[in-house]
């Protein structure tokens, strides 16, 4: 199904997470940020949904064959520790381009993550290369 033009629009069922304290202080010790409260695992880090692994509705990507495009967050208010957030993803655009090594697709998904009341508390874009 890679290249596959009729995957737009497919989106994924809503998958909740928890957010801990100790996982927002892990992961910005893991990419070096120093803020306190971030250490702290009080508020999580701008990139931190990428922490959040819902799935990718209609792909099975070998995830040897993928790379990191590109990816964009828009916050209607700072994750915190204790927050329980839906995370819905929906495939965007589908596109293939010929790269040096071949053929590759590139899939363009958005996410939306909304609190227990359904307030909007994040949007993710995220451009994924399959080789």
């Amino acid at each position: 199904m890679h290249g596959d033009p009729s995957v737009i629009g497919r989106e994924s069922p809503p998958t909740v997470f928890e957010v801990e304290r100790g996982a927002i202080g892990k992961f910005a010790a893991a990419i070096g940020d120093e803020t306190p409260e971030y250490l702290a695992g009080e508020i999580a880090p701008p990139t931190f949904p990428t922490t959040f692994r819902a799935p990718l509705p209609e792909l099975a990507l070998d995830l040897s064959r993928v790379l990191h495009g590109e990816e964009e967050y828009t916050y209607e208010r700072p994750i915190r520790q204790g927050d329980v957030l839906s995370v819905t993803r929906r495939i965007e655009d589908c596109y293939t381009r010929q790269g040096s090594l071949g053929e590759m697709t590139f899939y363009v998904v958005s996410a939306e993550g909304r609190d227990p009341q359904g307030a909007l508390v994040y949007r993710s874009r995220t451009t994924i290369i399959y080789r």
